[in-house]
């Protein structure tokens, strides 16, 4: 066993600060200079015929990514209310500091640990869970409104009506994912029971709010990649449009990854369906580039700032305390 002082656990709290930082810069400046992130003529074309218009066009777009992330801070702040109050400086310390250590972690696991870190121990499993229900409302939104959107396409857009094979395959991997649940679902009963449990003694009044901020912040970014396609001069029309996008979110949201890969994800299943009408795949490739900026790389650059000043008073260790 080694006592741990004061003075070495303040510098592994430096040091983290510091990894988290610096890989975060080099994830968000690696993209940025990734030659086939963008599409380095088209962008010169398109800025270099920039008017007014065009700028207050791009102006608008970076509102509407500060107003998805002033959405998700809000929400964040109503369900640790369930815990304890917070301000909402205090929400968006949490949001983006937690963004920013989640970079480099398959599907953001990092963010239940970032946001932990910020409460006592007695309250830790409490935030974890609500961190997992506002992902979760976030996630059954996008799982709706892609239901709808495939819903949309499959009854009128016939490009969209499914071969017999691709049927087939589909039946198979339904028919494989019940076989897996029904294997494991003596081993995972008292898992959900206890996770079900602890779901019912959160008040329906947060679960309520959870949901409308998750709507709203859904309905902000989708409408933004909508705006995205006017803004490079798309010519697709609302009604085809938002299918297209709710189902690319939702095909998108089910396949595992690192937020990292977020655009390159989004890039090709974007791709797949709005090549079915023509869009130049450059164009749509430079679109979920620009969200990936807006929405996860401009946050981030926000968040290291928080990471770095995070006091880490919560973590401060006793010089009795051991670790054995």
């Amino acid at each position: 066993m080694y006592n741990i002082s004061q003075k070495y656990f303040l510098q592994l709290v430096f040091f983290a600060k510091i990894l988290i930082i610096a890989g975060a810069y080099f994830i968000i400046s690696n993209k940025l200079l990734d030659h086939g992130a963008f599409n380095r003529q088209l962008l010169f074309e398109k800025f270099g015929s920039f008017k007014l218009l065009d700028y207050a066009f791009l102006l608008f777009l970076l509102l509407l990514s500060l107003t998805n992330w002033i959405l998700e801070i809000l929400k964040w702040r109503s369900l640790v209310k369930f815990v304890k109050p917070i301000s909402f400086a205090k929400a968006m310390d949490q949001s983006l500091s937690s963004l920013t250590a989640s970079l480099i972690t398959p599907n953001r696991i990092g963010e239940y640990g970032a946001k932990a870190i910020y409460f006592v121990k007695g309250e830790r499993s409490k935030i974890m869970l609500l961190n997992f229900l506002g992902n979760f409302s976030q996630m059954s939104i996008t799982l709706v409104f892609g239901f709808l959107g495939l819903f949309i396409l499959w009854e009128n857009q016939p490009p969209f009506k499914f071969n017999s094979s691709a049927l087939l395959g589909y039946s198979i991997v339904l028919v494989l994912l019940m076989s897996c649940a029904i294997l494991l679902r003596k081993k995972w009963r008292p898992w959900f029971s206890s996770l079900k449990k602890q779901f019912l003694s959160i008040p329906y009044a947060t679960h309520k709010r959870a949901c409308l901020y998750s709507v709203l912040r859904y309905l902000v970014f989708s409408h933004q990649f909508y705006f995205f396609l006017l803004f490079f001069g798309v010519d697709i029309q609302y009604v085809m449009a938002m299918p297209l996008i709710f189902s690319m979110y939702f095909i998108a949201s089910v396949i595992p990854g690192f937020v990292i890969f977020d655009w390159l994800v989004k890039g090709s299943v974007a791709v797949s369906l709005f090549g079915y009408y023509g869009v130049n795949e450059i164009i749509v490739l430079s679109i979920t580039g620009f969200m990936w900026i807006f929405n996860f790389a401009l946050p981030s650059l926000v968040g290291m700032f928080f990471v770095l000043t995070f006091d880490g008073s919560t973590l401060k260790l006793k010089q009795s305390e051991v670790l054995k």
